[in-house]
């Protein structure tokens, strides 16, 4: 298995690459990465057969045979390639004679000047001949006035210097010419050839799209192979019946992402829609009821895609689809608020939910008031419970303690809670899913935990314990009583209202009203 990932991790992405090269974008680059990766198949092909494994012995023999594309690429691109058409020097030797010729006219330029001024200076016995160049006039010969007598007829006069003549001929203007235009030439050379590979390659298509696949295929199962021995993941059990067993499952990558000093902590889940279809799950912020949604959904999501699983064991009923209803946004641009969005999530899974899918809810109507929040969900709890053409597996996870009552009248609802363990003022989050009912919510222990101002969390403290006293004594909630800062203005508002009592407005004049309105604004500061 090492081995086949070695070879997987130096393969290019075989479509992607086809992608550009058939939308005229590919670079050299590209197209060596294609034949690179290509190149690589028979021996991964090798391996797979030598696994002894049936299935990809069996995967092995279905990669086509591209030794031919990779044999052009090869001969044709330069392994070191670079990632631009433009920048040349991406085609090798050998491929095309007149691209080697232009190549060897533009690098050797000044070696065959110096072996043509040579050559003249020997020819017409001019020592001081010299051959030279300026963007003007181009390339050169130049005469010192004390040798004119010696010039041959085939020298051309171009320019007259003070001491001295210059002169062209026929072979060096010939070579002006190629020297100047060698560059563009080479480049247009070398796009025809890319162009006609990138054609050749095109051919092919159909080939290298199997081959990617397989490619693809063999990616993904060596992966989830390699993360179930790496994180001791177990093979799960898939059947048709609508249930869920799961022993000691685990969150696949909160796991991952904890200090290695803490470990993560497993629970089980034990579901059937004959008996217990809703799992209705209480407990306080943080105590990892939404982590423990995520994971049933991760852990049944993974089995039906072929992987392993994190669990000690696991039997997963077949589900047709997953719905959840987690977390909480607005969508401004849309004019979408929060509750609109949770509302439009529930109608989706009310209307296509069916007794193979699973529901994740966590958290229903907690985006309007507290009574209609509470409405909502024990209506859509029902709903689930009741209607036999939805009757999906459902994980419930509510601040609405009120809903644990469904438990008495609700035959398939079963109660669950996050533990916590309570020392003195501070609390312990056990992250244990247990049967039973949170008696709490530990709102002010979390509001503690993320440090709000102590005076804030005392106050909280009192508000709560006198909805507290009042529930119990009266059953109904009561008014909040008010701080002692809340009393000041009381008493102000009271005395503004004995003033504003004691006019008599029947003798009051329209001028005198108003201006013994002013005179209240001004004694009591508003």
């Amino acid at each position: 298995m090492h081995a086949i990932r070695n070879y997987l991790g130096k393969i290019s992405d075989l479509e992607r690459i086809l992608g550009k090269i058939s939308r005229l974008k590919a670079t050299p680059r590209d197209v060596w990465g294609l034949g690179s990766s290509l190149g690589l198949i028979p021996f991964l092909k090798k391996d797979l057969e030598d696994s002894g494994n049936k299935a990809l012995a069996e995967l092995s023999s279905q990669f086509k045979d591209l030794k031919k594309t990779v044999k052009l690429i090869v001969e044709k691109v330069k392994e070191d390639a670079l990632a631009s058409l433009k920048r040349g020097g991406f085609i090798n030797q050998d491929v095309d004679k007149e691209l080697d010729e232009l190549r060897s006219l533009s690098s050797g330029g000044k070696q065959w000047i110096s072996d043509l001024q040579d050559s003249e200076r020997e020819a017409t016995g001019i020592p001081s001949l010299k051959i030279g160049f300026n963007k003007i006039f181009g390339y050169y010969i130049e005469v010192t006035k004390t040798h004119q007598h010696k010039v041959p007829d085939s020298y051309t006069r171009k320019q007259t210097l003070v001491n001295s003549e210059r002169y062209i001929t026929s072979e060096l203007k010939q070579y002006e010419e190629k020297i100047l235009s060698a560059e563009e030439k080479i480049e247009s050379i070398e796009i025809r050839i890319f162009e006609e590979l990138c054609r050749d390659i095109l051919q092919e298509t159909r080939n290298i799209q199997i081959n990617a696949k397989i490619l693809h295929r063999l990616d993904v199962l060596s992966s989830f192979s390699a993360k179930a021995v790496r994180n001791r993941y177990v093979r799960p059990k898939l059947i048709t019946e609508p249930s869920l067993e799961i022993k000691a499952g685990r969150h696949p990558v909160v796991e991952q992402l904890l200090p290695a000093t803490e470990r993560f902590i497993p629970n089980d889940t034990l579901m059937d829609i004959k008996t217990s279809q809703i799992h209705l799950i209480t407990g306080p912020n943080m105590a990892g009821k939404s982590t423990y949604l995520r994971q049933v959904g991760l852990l049944v999501l993974m089995s039906q895609i072929g992987s392993f699983i994190p669990v000690k064991k696991a039997k997963i009923g077949i589900v047709d689809r997953l719905f959840t209803r987690v977390g909480a946004s607005d969508n401004l641009a849309g004019g979408e608020s929060t509750f609109l969005i949770e509302m439009n999530e529930a109608a989706n899974i009310l209307n296509n939910a069916t007794p193979q899918s699973l529901i994740l809810l966590d958290e229903i109507g907690r985006g309007t008031a507290t009574f209609d929040g509470l409405s909502l969900a024990w209506s859509i709890t029902e709903h689930l419970h009741n209607h036999s053409n939805v009757g999906a597996r459902t994980l419930f996870a509510t601040h609405y303690h009120e809903l644990t009552d469904l438990e008495n009248t609700l035959e398939r609802l079963e109660n669950f809670q996050a533990a916590v363990k309570e020392f003195g003022d501070k609390i312990v989050f056990l992250r244990t899913i247990l049967p039973g009912i949170s008696d709490k919510s530990y709102g002010i222990h979390v509001a503690q935990m993320a440090g709000l101002p102590s005076e804030v969390i005392e106050r909280a403290k009192e508000i709560l314990n006198f909805h507290i006293s009042q529930e119990n004594i009266h059953g109904t909630r009561q008014a909040i009583p008010a701080s002692n800062q809340l009393s000041i203005f009381d008493q102000k508002e009271n005395e503004l209202k004995k003033a504003i009592s004691a006019l008599d407005l029947d003798k009051m004049t329209p001028i005198q009203a108003l201006q013994t309105l002013d005179k209240l604004k001004k004694e009591h500061g508003l």
